[in-house]
């Protein structure tokens, strides 16, 4: 998964991450009503919107089974003896339901993530070479035009809401690399962390209350609703998206010239990938990279397995009812309750924001494309992790969901290891290359 950064402005303000001259002595632009932070509120708003897309069908996943067609679920040791299932409310069941067994839902719950990881890198260099605002915007714009034809997928059957999350996830796989390359252009290097920090924040919101407002939804209308109510939350995201934002301060007709001067200033001495020379070589063997790598892998394994699994492991295993499932299975991601899961999942929160911004640590002018290269081979555990876990599910006990946990809590414990061992927190050197340096990479 893909987000926050870390609030470290003060130690940016007294040690830049790369050499700048004067910058110390240019003028700061104003916070209030300033086009940098616009930019930080409407991604986030991006970020909720494609987040709040991609876990909405894990809630409604749930109603949309045939649960009198759904084996083993009320057999003996499957619900938690700590708590009984509670007496479910009667709710609206007026859309079609289906008999999908645990591995077709396996294969539904990870299926978007077979497109997101086809974007990654291509992600980064397409917005790098044709600028980021419309690559970002398309993708998004696709992912809502899918979303809204989910109902109409599933009901021609399982194959072509598969076809339909693999399209969602080719549209989402430009997103971050594309964001990213956005902020190399607009963020001035003391406030890169904040800004960041306020752009990202909107996938971990767009979590939160995705999850309880999907169990709502699916309560008081239908699962079908999850659906077309995100899917217009997200077009009119795309309309302000197209009017209010721009690839660069020197292309933004409303910009104030102080602030353009005081970004453009701030990062003229940063390296551009203008002139088109990327030094690959030094990329794929850079051991920071690879362990930024390893922790990303190791930290979506846990997130894209609760992501995903958590509302059928309330439903099937603790027994909580379609309303009391959204919201227990956003509380991980809120970082207040009582479980832990809930612990797990805050405590993750605090690792992403370091290994997140670790991009922009070890090579500013290439963060969108190191942020594809981490960010394809973290999104593997999402297509393999709901495939695994459900087949490990297929009768929903207790141990065979403890078997689950054991092997994210394993995959954990590696990542941590790995990044603590390799990681670092300085520009690479191959990344304060001079244009015409030698191009031996």
């Amino acid at each position: 998964m893909e987000r926050y950064g870390s609030d470290t402005e003060g130690e940016d303000q007294e040690r830049p991450l790369l050499r700048r001259g004067n910058e110390d002595r240019v003028q700061r632009a104003p916070v209030c009503c300033s086009s940098r932070y616009g930019l930080a509120l409407l991604s986030s708003y991006g970020f909720f919107v494609v987040y709040s897309l991609r876990v909405n069908l894990s809630v409604a996943m749930v109603e949309m089974l045939n649960s009198t067609h759904q084996p083993n679920v009320n057999h003996s040791g499957s619900l938690c003896p700590a708590h009984p299932s509670p007496a479910r409310p009667k709710h609206n069941h007026t859309a079609s339901l289906y008999d999908w067994d645990s591995a077709t839902q396996g294969w539904i719950l990870g299926s978007f993530f077979y497109g997101y990881i086809l974007t990654q890198i291509p992600g980064g260099y397409l917005a790098g070479r044709f600028g980021p605002k419309w690559l970002m915007g398309l993708g998004i714009l696709g992912t809502v035009i899918f979303t809204l034809l989910t109902p109409i997928a599933a009901d021609l059957g399982a194959s072509y809401l598969i076809a339909v999350r693999v399209l969602e996830g080719i549209g989402e796989g430009v997103t971050f690399p594309a964001m990213y390359t956005m902020w190399a252009a607009w963020a001035p290097p003391m406030e890169r962390s904040r800004l960041l920090t306020i752009s990202y924040i909107g996938a971990q919101l767009g979590t939160v209350i995705a999850l309880p407002l999907s169990g709502e939804i699916c309560f008081y209308l239908n699962w079908t609703y999850v659906f077309y109510v995100f899917g217009a939350v997200g077009l009119v995201w795309f309309v302000l998206w197209v009017f209010l934002v721009f690839d660069s301060p020197n292309t933004h007709p409303r910009i104030s010239e102080r602030e353009r001067l005081y970004i453009t200033n701030s990062l003229k001495n940063e390296l551009s990938t203008s002139s088109g020379y990327i030094p690959w070589r030094s990329i794929v063997t850079s051991g920071p990279l690879w362990a930024i790598v390893v922790a990303h892998f190791s930290y979506n394994w846990t997130f894209y397995t609760l992501l995903t699994l958590l509302p059928t492991y309330m439903n099937n295993i603790l027994g909580f009812s379609i309303q009391q499932n959204g919201m227990l299975s956003a509380l991980p991601y809120l970082g207040c309750a009582v479980t832990f899961l809930t612990i797990s999942s805050a405590l993750g929160g605090v690792s992403a924001s370091g290994f997140n911004i670790n991009h922009l640590d070890i090579a500013p002018s290439y963060a969108g494309i190191l942020l594809g290269i981490t960010n394809t081979f973290a999104t593997i555990p999402g297509m393999v992790g709901p495939v695994i876990g459900r087949a490990l599910t297929i009768n929903n006990t207790i141990e065979e969901w403890q078997t689950v946990f054991f092997i994210a809590a394993g995959i954990n414990l590696f990542g941590a290891f790995v990044y603590t061992l390799f990681g670092r927190g300085n520009v690479q050197p191959w990344a304060v290359r001079t244009s015409h340096s030698a191009h031996g990479d």
